[in-house]
């Protein structure tokens, strides 16, 4: 039995990079790029994903490019069946269009990968990240107001740090922030040392890195003590689903009192699209629905819902909900959203493609999972329940149908065409 061979972990060089665009312009696939130079497949992968150059279509001659255009006649970009054709070779494997001998005739967007940008834009990705002190403005005069008075006793570092565990920082970093002048605000300088050491001052500029996001007012215990004072809010769990990292996501959302869920597909992973959900339902209900109906949501640290801003407020400045934060690594504490996604994993199981998948289809999935019955509910089902609170009109516009008993089904078998 052979071994399996050891796979390079260290960064990409240029070189390695120059084999990746020739392997890209031969027209050879992900796995055999990563055998030729010792790395896994899908480092492969995010290199060219990261790194190829988008370059959009030229629109004069084929403004749509439907699947569908031929049955239809003329086609507009607006219509509910509009779908651009696939390309395996652009989309899967090598995942880029060097040298593609359609490349003439191809009439879809396309992605270039060059070796020598890709590296340069590497390098200054890697020299940006090393940059700045990893300190908040309060983080670094709490760490200036305990050092400065026992500087001045002629304490050394290595003693203050050893009586201060709350300083995290270890003793170079300290001195590397001493020489650094970060501390220069709170009165100290390399002249506050007890023994000035002989090292030259860095040359980079130092420079803030992106302060954390503050969850103060919106964690997990602020959220239960705001139940205990309004126990008759409704609460809306939120979470994404999705099973390539690069997408398409599934924004889901957990009505706990009425028990449906409903689903929302979007292409990127970001706060402007999983916010435009509430901007969307808030436009189709009126504000006061929505105030009434989703006054309180409940979701992870996920970075895209870490804007709380553009959930809490419409485009108006007004205050529309209250959004909350579970604790980190507790998926537990939304246990009703995690739940129905095992009905969710049913239907889309890990290994399906969603970029197949349309709005539509999400509409189909959570009827059938919003029409099985529950046991929690003797026997009803989510959408009998939501109808006997809200009424049909509600589900009718959430695009939600009730799906006969017989009928529902929850399995792949449900989204082939």
């Amino acid at each position: 039995m052979k071994k399996q061979q050891k796979q390079d972990q260290s960064h990409l060089t240029l070189e390695e990079r120059k084999i990746i665009q020739k392997g890209i312009e031969s027209r050879s696939n992900k796995v055999s790029i990563a055998k030729t130079i010792g790395k896994d497949p899908t480092t492969i992968a995010k290199e060219i994903r990261k790194h190829r150059e988008f370059r959009t279509r030229n629109t004069y001659n084929y403004p749509t490019i439907c699947i569908y255009r031929k049955e239809c006649g003329y086609c507009k970009k607006e219509c509910d069946r509009y779908e651009e054709p696939k390309c395996n070779q652009r989309d899967r494997s090598p995942g880029a269009c060097n040298k593609c001998p359609k490349t003439l005739s191809c009439h879809l967007d396309k992605y270039f990968y060059n070796a020598i940008p890709a590296h340069e834009a590497y390098l200054y990705e890697l020299k940006d990240s090393r940059e700045g002190i990893n300190l908040t403005t309060k983080e670094r005069d709490i760490i200036g107001n305990i050092l400065k008075p026992l500087l001045d006793k002629k304490q050394s570092v290595y003693q203050i740090l050893n009586n201060h565990p709350e300083i995290k920082q270890c003793e170079k970093t300290i001195y590397n922030y001493i020489e650094s002048d970060v501390f220069k605000t709170n009165g100290i300088d390399l002249f506050s040392l007890k023994e000035r050491l002989q090292r030259k001052a860095p040359k980079k500029k130092y420079k803030k890195r992106k302060e954390p996001i503050n969850f103060s007012g919106r964690k997990y215990d602020d959220y239960l003590k705001f139940m205990e004072e309004n126990p008759s809010c409704n609460v809306i769990q939120m979470d994404t689903v999705y099973n390539n990292p690069s997408g398409p996501y599934i924004q889901t959302l957990k009505f706990k009192k009425e028990d449906i869920q409903i689903g929302y597909l979007y292409k990127e992973k970001d706060n402007e699209s999983m916010s435009s959900t509430f901007d969307a339902l808030e436009t189709l209900f009126g504000i006061k629905w929505f105030r009434k109906n989703m006054p309180v949501i409940l979701t992870d640290r996920g970075a895209e819902f870490e804007k709380w801003w553009m959930y809490e407020f419409n485009k108006n400045k007004q205050p529309r909900c209250k959004i909350f934060y579970c604790d980190p690594m507790q998926s537990s504490q939304k246990a009703e959203c995690e739940c129905n996604h095992n009905y969710v994993r049913d239907i889309i199981p890990n290994e399906m493609n969603l970029s197949n998948l349309t709005q539509e289809d999400m509409e189909i999935v959570f009827s059938h999972i919003n029409s099985s019955p529950r046991e929690s509910l003797n026997g009803k089902t989510p959408y009998e329940l939501a109808e006997f609170i809200h009424g049909k009109e509600m589900l009718d516009k959430l695009n939600i149908k009730k799906i006969d008993k017989d009928e529902v089904t929850l399995s792949p078998r449900l989204l082939k065409k």
